[in-house]
């Protein structure tokens, strides 16, 4: 075949596979043996930055965009009108290795829209994974998309060829699903999670009695949800991705906002895309809930179920909880501390570390690195200066941010004056 025809290929299915967001990083580790070519560290994948500030990258792509269903919220959607490509098997390793060779990629992303059913397609995405590793002796990243219904079996062969599996929920809610995407049906998502969830599980077990057993899926399993093209609050979002995380053993759960790139009566009547705001704030949300000890409930329940654009999701827990402060920093326990606005995990360590020597006052503090000019508000320390004020949440709320010189939250208030 002609280099234009792959190039158009290239074009085609690289552009249909940008939507998909839960390829950002691996977190396996393949050394290179034998020779073999590339060498997965796991660091960060697909324009994303290892904990050094390397950005790395990945070639992204779609096997192909032909699909047998008809998603409203999804560009390669049967009855979209759009040009259609496929690539053969060999053309996506030749692909792999050539750039990998010209250090354009340290990995490979592949996905694929559905074809004649769920189990030809992920054979085809296998096929992939398997002559790069088996035939090129390829020891770079791989991240294959599961297939919705995809069989045991084949999800079980999946995960002894790519660091990552994923399989993209895409709506929330199962009521959501079935609106969208009737096609589809929620069991067949859950299905191959839990395959990879419980072979995971029974591989590492393995390994440690029997130090021979292959890695399986080393990277874990994540999977992606659309905000925004159905009426899901954020309280329904989180929850979904807290039951994803216990019950799977997630390692990553995405946020990806609708984008409007169909026309369809199910889908909201908005112009513009879900602010990428609203996407940060769901981050963080998840972080607080997956480090900091936070529930869903505590962030996001009946009079709040949807999070503040304004300001961040533990700000605003504090600012609605403020009979628990101030907290005195040389006497509350770990839980307390990481709960105060402008306070990290790394910060929470280094203060429990340095009060077993000394009463800490400001400058220490401000020492540790932590962000006084919201946390000053919530805490007391060694000294006769307090900054706590009796003042109510909304007024304090309008104190901090308009003192606040944190270059992150200019860039997003910004960000939020583009979505009014």
């Amino acid at each position: 075949m002609s280099f234009d025809r792959i190039r158009e290929k290239l074009t085609i299915l690289a552009d249909a596979a940008k939507y998909d967001v839960s390829c950002a990083s691996s977190g396996g580790k393949r050394a290179n043996t034998k020779k073999g070519l590339g060498n997965n560290t796991g660091m960060g994948i697909c324009h994303s930055y290892t904990e050094d500030g390397r950005c790395v990258s990945l070639l992204k792509i779609l096997l192909t965009n032909h699909c047998i269903f008809d998603c409203a919220y999804c560009v390669t959607r049967k009855s979209n009108d759009i040009k259609r490509a496929a690539f053969k098997i060999q053309e996506v390793v030749d692909l792999t290795i050539n750039f990998y060779r010209r250090n354009y990629i340290e990995g490979l992303f592949l996905s694929s829209g559905i074809f004649k059913n769920s189990d030809y397609t992920m054979e085809r995405l296998i096929a992939v994974a398997k002559k790069l590793r088996l035939e090129e002796n390829f020891n770079g990243y791989i991240h294959l998309k599961s297939i919705p219904g995809a069989s045991n079996e084949l999800m079980r062969e999946a995960g002894l060829y790519a660091d990552r599996l994923s399989v993209n929920i895409e709506i929330p809610t199962i009521s959501g699903l079935k609106l969208l995407a009737p096609d589809k049906k929620h069991e067949d998502f859950i299905k191959p999670m839990k395959k990879v969830k419980n072979e995971i599980i029974q591989y590492k077990t393995e390994r440690k009695l029997i130090k021979s057993t292959p890695k399986y899926a080393p990277a874990g399993q994540s999977t992606q949800m659309i905000i925004g093209a159905t009426g899901e609050s954020d309280r329904d979002i989180m929850r979904s991705a807290t039951y994803y995380y216990k019950e799977f053993n997630m390692r990553r759960v995405y946020y990806s906002g609708y984008i409007p790139i169909t026309t369809d009566n199910r889908l909201p009547s908005i112009q513009t895309e879900v602010p990428i705001l609203r996407e940060n704030r769901l981050y963080q949300t998840d972080w607080l809930l997956r480090f900091y000890g936070f529930s869903v409930h505590e962030l996001l329940n009946d009079q709040h179920k949807n999070l503040e654009l304004d300001i961040d999701p533990k700000l605003s827990w504090a600012l609605r909880n403020m009979e628990m402060f101030p907290i005195d920093i040389n006497r509350a326990d770990k839980n307390m501390i990481a709960r105060v606005p402008g306070i990290g995990m790394q910060s929470v360590t280094k203060i429990l570390q340095a009060r077993r020597f000394r009463k800490l006052d400001w400058s220490h503090l401000k020492a540790i690195g932590i962000s006084l000019n919201r946390s000053k508000y919530f805490i007391t320390c060694n000294s006769n200066n307090f900054f706590h004020k009796d003042m109510s949440p909304l007024n304090l709320k309008n104190l901090i941010m308009k003192t606040s010189k944190s270059k992150h939250d200019k860039y997003f208030t910004n960000q939020l004056s583009l979505f009014p």
